[in-house]
């Protein structure tokens, strides 16, 4: 049986990267390659806080950057993993108060949000703003799997302390064509809250296991569901409709699993690829000539990437799927800003999901096949 862990993948072609360009770890979170023609270009950024002097990570893996405290096999109590990630602390509401004309004043409606340890201001928020505390997400996750004494995967904080991580793995993980591929897909539940209210928070299942601002982003883009949660003092309680909108059931796992099944036990010709890729990258019949270039070079780079992925999933709309995810993930052609590199921009476009809908797109297309 294979194992689809996204995490180990991600972790593996970002240590290769730190490893040859030399890179070193920055005060403000950033790495910055050493050698190569990339010498003093920002390469990577884990944004992890550091207002302790170390990172504020607990992991039951390794992460990439080898940053945090890991615990092999994981920690169950709660308070050793809000300890061991620099999470320990609570978050308060004070006034805004400000000095104008030689007085200080207090603004109406607006407070700051305080972590306790340091002092440091997170954000300004309103005075409905309810906060949640770090060992309210924690029982929260709890409940809403309805699983106590869980080993925790990985939790910790980000950007100073603004927003704060917990993972937990969902204990029956999801096997694509069982008796056959037996591809199997480790799932967990993540919730990510904000101390500064930008964002609500969120719980979503994802197969990402949040170690570092990157996988942050991930899970929130390649979450299969999710729950949305205002910071209002009812937020962590309508445990039932955030079950039905995460879809915790075995209905969701064996949905999931079924789809993805379908594909992995629908053959298609390599014809069918390309039309899939056509479809996606549609040429217009007034292209030009370096338009058209580029298309036959992406079209050759994904049948050389097809042909390898069906060497290990069969010539499937289930290798199909997974070879146009790596090729929009870690080989299409990025163009880096002024001060960015190719790998930035291409971190930078999963960061920001750039291509979710084209992911989406080919998943539906896809799915069409097996209908056909």
């Amino acid at each position: 049986m294979s194992t689809t862990d996204v995490n180990e993948k991600f972790s593996n072609d970002r240590r290769a990267l730190m490893q040859s360009a030399g890179a070193r770890r920055r005060p403000d979170g950033t790495y910055a390659a050493t050698v190569g023609y990339d010498r003093g270009e920002v390469i990577g950024r884990d944004g992890l806080d550091t207002s302790r002097g170390t990172a504020a990570l607990y992991t039951s893996t390794p992460a990439w950057h080898g940053l945090g405290t890991v615990v092999p096999g994981g920690i169950s109590d709660i308070d050793t993993v809000l300890r061991v990630g620099q999470i320990d602390f609570h978050v308060d509401k004070v006034p805004v108060r400000y000095s104008y004309d030689g007085s200080n004043r207090t603004m109406d409606g607006r407070w700051v949000t305080v972590r306790s340890d340091t002092g440091a201001a997170l954000g300004t928020v309103g005075q409905r703003y309810e906060i949640f505390q770090q060992r309210q997400i924690f029982n929260f996750l709890e409940d809403l799997a309805d699983l106590h004494g869980v080993l925790w995967e990985s939790a910790g904080a980000l950007r100073g302390g603004r927003r704060v991580f917990v993972t937990m793995q969902i204990p029956d993980t999801v096997i694509i064509d069982r008796g056959g591929l037996d591809d199997e897909i480790k799932l967990f539940i993540v919730a990510i809250n904000s101390h500064d209210a930008t964002s609500q928070a969120e719980v979503v299942v994802t197969p990402w296991r949040v170690v570092c601002a990157n996988t942050e982003r991930f899970a929130l883009a390649d979450a299969a569901s999710r729950w949305a949660i205002r910071h209002t003092t009812s937020g962590l309680e309508n445990l039932a409709e955030a079950r039905r909108t995460l879809g915790l059931s075995l209905k969701y796992a064996e949905a999931f699993e079924g789809e993805e099944t379908a594909l992995a036990r629908t053959e298609i010709a390599l014809r069918d690829f390309h039309q899939v890729i056509a479809d996606l990258w549609p040429l217009d019949d007034d292209a030009t000539d370096r338009t058209r270039t580029s298309h036959a070079k992406r079209t050759d780079r994904l049948d050389a990437m097809f042909r390898t992925e069906t060497q290990r999933a069969g010539r499937t709309a289930y290798a199909a799927e997974r070879t146009i995810t790596d090729y929009l993930d870690h080989v299409a052609p990025r163009r880096p800003g002024r001060t960015m590199t190719e790998e930035i921009a291409r971190a930078t476009a999963l960061l920001e999901g750039t291509d979710d809908e084209l992911k989406t797109k080919a998943h539906k297309r896809l799915l069409l096949l097996r209908k056909a």
